[in-house]
């Protein structure tokens, strides 16, 4: 089976997150480490899931968080390739942390899953479903699910695991 990279979004994911409980659950998973969590860079962060990805010398699946997700898009125009397929849950708005956007209109060459909620603070609906449409991106929204993180209710998140298995599956158009 292939590895799976997880790539956390600011602050990184604690051991009550998500990201952190699929750990547990899938075999051969590698966390995307940053050099400083606190601090947005887009570039920074890109090229540490370049490097992470070099590391595993083979193709992965991603699963990514917020900021990670921009960081995933990007680092992924340089190795579509070595990425199988990426669930991209609660993207962060670019805007938001005046990142610039001309790098990640462009559509990923592997299959990809966007999901997003309709109350996110961090993201507007309508912005997480514009990058799934810029990135090629199936886009789910799960409605009211707030930042799809701990603070939202989402520890363990067994529909999300379900979701990267539909993916890895190919069941997701």
């Amino acid at each position: 089976m292939a590895k799976t990279l997880i790539v956390p979004g600011l602050r990184n994911s604690g051991p009550t997150h998500w990201q952190s409980w699929f750990e547990t659950q899938l075999p051969d998973t590698h966390r995307v480490e940053q050099a400083d969590w606190e601090r947005t860079c887009l570039p920074d962060w890109a090229t540490r899931v370049r490097e992470e990805i070099d590391a595993i010398g083979e193709a992965v699946w991603i699963v990514a968080h917020s900021f990670g997700c921009l960081a995933t898009v990007t680092a992924a125009f340089e190795r579509q390739d070595r990425i199988l397929g990426a669930l991209l849950v609660a993207p962060a708005d670019p805007h938001r942390f005046g990142e610039p956007t001309a790098l990640l209109e462009e559509k990923l060459h592997f299959p990809s899953l966007v999901v997003a909620s309709t109350n996110d603070p961090w993201v507007k609906a309508s912005v997480a479903e514009y990058w799934a449409g810029q990135w090629g991106s199936a886009h789910l929204n799960i409605g009211e699910a707030g930042h799809i993180n701990v603070d939202s209710g989402h520890g363990s998140w067994p529909e999300g695991l379900r979701l990267f298995e539909l993916l890895r599956a190919n069941k997701i158009i």
